[in-house]
């Protein structure tokens, strides 16, 4: 068992089997649990999908203490595994999706992780409205303690690229459903990653786009911190001051802070 507790700011731990422990007085979350063949529509090559678990999404995670001050900002916090492995040569990955735009705004919800362990690698991916090829392409790889903003009209995949499980957590505002049609459509995220040779990767775009642009990278240690400091868990820093978190609900009034996170 990996306690948690440090990283996370809460009692929870990796169990043996791979899933969450919550202990006093975190109350118990069923998660919803995906499998490979869940997923046909975006894999490089879904005839290798065996009908295997690949990772659970805890959803709503919260002391009941903190449950009113969650509610009352519109935020929600979960906590998902994705373990290790592959399908074919693909790593294994979450299926994908955009946010959509706050009602009354043209800004679509911006999303934070946080790696609470294991690496994780982000695919970030924006597309053009109309002819829906992909015009920004970027990837950021995290370790544990790093956190990622997903900005404002972005789509996002994320990779479990190591031999380990990875956990994170997230802070997204709660009243929304994910779109996951766009990434559907064209099978895929802008890009797959593959299992070269022995502790290598490599990206290869998917050719089922018209239009791939070419991925960049970028460092987590490079995004704007907007209340999360290194070392402090994003629940915690929530807890002591939520109003630094209003960008979650309110992304139209951050536009300028959340188009540096990917430096346009």
């Amino acid at each position: 068992m990996i306690d948690l507790t440090l990283a996370s700011g809460l009692p929870i731990a990796l169990g043996d089997d791979l899933k969450l422990v919550f202990s006093d007085p975190l109350p118990d979350v069923a998660p919803a649990v995906r499998k490979d063949t869940d997923m046909m529509d975006v894999w490089l090559s879904p005839d290798k999908a065996e009908g295997r678990e690949i990772y659970y999404m805890y959803r709503d995670v919260r002391l009941p203490e903190h449950e009113e001050l969650i509610r009352e900002s519109g935020l929600r916090y979960d906590v998902t595994i994705i373990l290790p492995g592959r399908v074919g040569h693909e790593f294994i990955k979450t299926a994908g999706h955009y946010h959509p735009a706050k009602p009354g705004s043209k800004t679509t919800y911006p999303e934070v992780y946080e790696v609470l362990y294991g690496v994780a690698h982000y695919l970030l991916q924006r597309a053009d409205a109309s002819s829906g090829d992909i015009v920004d392409a970027v990837l950021i790889e995290a370790e544990a303690g790093d956190k990622v903003i997903i900005p404002p009209m972005y789509g996002h995949i994320t990779m479990n690229p190591s031999s380990e499980p990875l956990v994170m957590s997230n802070w997204v505002a709660a009243d929304f459903a994910s779109e996951y049609g766009m990434i559907k459509r064209h099978r895929g995220g802008a890009y797959f990653e593959i299992d070269e040779t022995a502790g290598a990767s490599r990206l290869i775009p998917n050719k089922r786009h018209e239009g791939v642009a070419p991925l960049r990278g970028l460092d987590p240690r490079d995004l704007p911190t907007l209340a999360l400091m290194s070392g402090y868990p994003m629940y915690q820093a929530f807890v002591d001051s939520p109003d630094k978190f209003d960008w979650l609900v309110q992304p139209e009034q951050f536009e300028q802070e959340l188009a540096f996170v990917i430096g346009r």
